[in-house]
């Protein structure tokens, strides 16, 4: 069963409202006093529980001086945990229990501040960020030139987009407008980064514009929408369980990083309708994961702080996907959206 240590450090005189509510959430409970004077808790909690623990705490203490509170990662316990069944209060107000429903997608997803810090590093616009992206472009646009699906896969693996792209959901989801602008920006000058390259790229090298591993970037059908909204939600439901970053990222990226290098190959070469075509399928699928990672991130139990940020954001990228599904069925504007 997976679960969390908690250590919580308080001052004395909030010693008995931190224990209460500790008690109410951790399946074993130890205290002992630490030399600057201060107590410290140190709890096993359930990892569907955290998230509640860690936002009651908080309400209670945040503003009170030599409040902390750490969550770490255990591999094992001996002997192993009962599930509690206890539903604490907040301050005399009853705390509601969490619905079957609610308790299975949330079973083993980390707390918000997990997933929050797991992202938060990844979002720096870095020369490091620069350098791996563009690497990761280059790979891919040779990979996809001479065929070979394997080294686009790896190219992937080192694609540095998971952070950007599932920070910007997780941004709208909880109502952080710092965090999804942040992601945003980073996102938007990582892929002007890979178009910019790759179109340069496109100038120096020569390649077949019908090789199927190109070409197939420029091509957009209902089921690409269909395959984007599965990896958004994959990526994030990996992530919410602690999935290694390299595997999520992969997902994430084999929807982003092709079709926009196929893009600034075809721009390079002078084929501003298929870069077009390209650039469209990288947009189709960001708009998916964006909403599949939202949707996602809400049925694991994320608390947003305003629902009606969250629903409005949701409602703009479901509004833009609809726009996109009808120029896929119409086969219009252009032909950005043709099919070919």
């Amino acid at each position: 069963m997976s679960s969390r240590l908690v250590e919580v450090f308080v001052q004395d005189v909030d010693v008995a409202e931190a224990r209460s509510i500790l008690e109410s959430c951790s399946a074993r409970l130890w205290q002992e006093a630490v030399p600057d004077g201060r107590e410290k808790f140190s709890a096993i909690v359930l990892s569907h529980d955290v998230e509640n623990l860690l936002k009651r705490l908080s309400n209670a203490l945040h503003d009170n001086e030599g409040f902390v509170a750490l969550v770490l990662e255990l591999q094992a316990i001996v002997p192993p945990l009962q599930e509690p069944e206890v539903a604490g209060t907040d301050h005399g107000e009853p705390v509601r229990p969490p619905t079957p429903i609610e308790r299975f997608l949330s079973r083993d997803r980390r707390s918000t501040d997990e997933i929050y810090d797991d992202v938060v590093d990844s979002i720096a616009l870095t020369p490091e960020f620069l350098v791996t992206v563009i690497l990761s472009a280059l790979i891919a646009a040779l990979g996809m030139r001479s065929g070979q699906t394997a080294i686009v896969i790896g190219a992937m693996v080192i694609a540095p987009l998971l952070g950007p792209t599932l920070s910007l959901a997780l941004g709208a989801t909880v109502g952080n407008a710092a965090l999804a602008w942040r992601a945003g920006r980073t996102l938007f000058v990582g892929a002007v980064s890979v178009l910019v390259f790759t179109a340069l790229l496109g100038l120096v090298i020569d390649f077949d514009p019908r090789t199927p591993e190109l070409y197939n970037r420029t091509i957009v059908h209902l089921g690409d929408i269909a395959l984007a909204l599965a990896s958004g939600a994959a990526g994030v439901m990996a992530l919410n369980k602690g999935a290694s970053s390299s595997l999520v990222g992969v997902m994430i990226a084999v929807a982003l990083v092709p079709p926009l290098s196929a893009a600034g190959l075809y721009f390079g070469q002078g084929d501003i309708e298929l870069g077009f075509r390209g650039l469209f399928l990288f947009a189709n699928n960001l708009v998916c994961i964006n909403i599949a990672g939202i949707a996602a991130f809400l049925l694991q139990g994320l608390p947003p702080k305003r629902w009606r940020i969250t629903a409005g954001v949701l409602g703009v990228w479901i509004a833009i996907l609809l726009v996109f599904m009808t120029m896929i069925t119409g086969r219009i504007v252009l032909g950005i959206a043709w099919s070919g």
